[in-house]
């Protein structure tokens, strides 16, 4: 809804379609599914997407290059769109996996890290919505005088299925340097829905441990660069593989990779505390550098004044069409 609402008020948008580079489809495929999430008949459940898929090809602009330069913004992971034909995976819908839409672009908060040839990782969006630059400047130098007297912090819940939690959980509640919000306690849970009390903890430490969770990503991510606190990742499909638009290619620039499967994932504290803070400085001045380009703009804005993420996906999108229509 966050991308619509930008492109509509773009200074792009043309509204001759003979001049136009690029076909925003306004679906929210994102909201369907979670609409249709216990829908036990798989006909009902995919008749939208179905519909869908079935007019835009009829559309004489699809027609001109096969849909190769139409795109479609998704609020969900990829999971929640490639069901296999006949699969009864509870919730998941099919519109990925239809062979009509494999021309089209989808930019997507996590893509299949393998198999996502048409798919291009874009920003979660997180807690700032800046209308001017004036505004980005404020934050940004806000971020650069925040003290930060923890070395590192984690903010999350346990998942069964993503032990390395715990083990953060239980490493970081042993540490003084640590400072933990722990989301699967009933206190925590309060606070983890809370911006500020979340922006709080990321803006006191330096590091921000970034677990894979139900999927290998996490807005927390997001919310960690916004906040100026160093990413730790523990899977290179949390980040690196996921969003090349939008992160430097020297992924040691702006984050820690920690092999979760390493003896250093048993002693987090440690391998930190080897990172020099001149390191660390550098660090996070580029994380403030990436704040803009990682940040949805209020889409009422209007002479915005700096890059925002749509612009960024959507310039990026733009040189990807015209080297395969041309």
């Amino acid at each position: 809804m966050i991308f619509h609402g930008r492109v509509e008020n773009h200074p792009c948008r043309t509204w001759d379609p003979a001049r136009a580079t690029l076909f925003y489809v306004p679906y929210y495929g994102g909201l369907h599914v979670s609409n249709k999430f216990r829908e036990r008949n798989l006909t009902a459940r995919d008749e939208l997407d179905v519909s869908l898929v079935d007019f835009i090809q009829s559309q004489p602009w699809w027609q001109k290059h096969n849909g190769k330069d139409h795109f479609m913004a998704l609020g969900r992971i990829v999971r929640d769109f490639t069901r296999k034909s006949g699969d009864r995976d509870y919730g998941a819908g099919r519109l990925l996996n239809f062979p009509a839409v494999k021309t089209m672009s989808f930019l997507i908060i996590e893509r299949h890290p393998r198999n996502g040839k048409n798919q291009y990782g874009i920003p979660y969006p997180s807690y700032f919505h800046p209308s001017t630059w004036r505004e980005m400047m404020r934050w940004q130098n806000k971020v650069r005088r925040f003290k930060r007297p923890y070395l590192f912090s984690f903010i999350g819940a346990p998942r069964r299925k993503a032990a390395i939690r715990n083990q953060f959980i239980r490493q970081c509640g042993e540490s003084a340097r640590c400072n933990l919000l722990n989301c699967g306690t009933s206190d925590g849970r309060s606070k983890c829905g809370q911006p500020s009390e979340v922006l709080r903890v990321m803006t006191e430490s330096r590091f921000c441990l970034q677990a894979p969770g139900d999927s290998f990503t996490r807005r927390s991510t997001f919310d960690s660069v916004l906040a100026g606190c160093i990413p730790v990742f523990f899977s290179p499909h949390s980040a690196y593989t996921q969003y090349a638009w939008f992160l430097p290619e020297d992924r040691s620039s702006y984050s820690v990779y920690i092999d979760e499967k390493s003896k250093a994932a048993r002693r987090i504290e440690k391998e930190l505390m080897k990172v020099s803070s001149k390191k660390v400085m550098m660090m996070r001045e580029k994380l403030i550098d990436l704040i803009p380009s990682l940040t949805y703009a209020h889409p009422n804005g209007t002479n915005i004044g700096f890059g925002d993420a749509v612009d960024v996906a959507l310039v990026s999108l733009a040189k990807h069409v015209s080297t395969i229509i041309n």
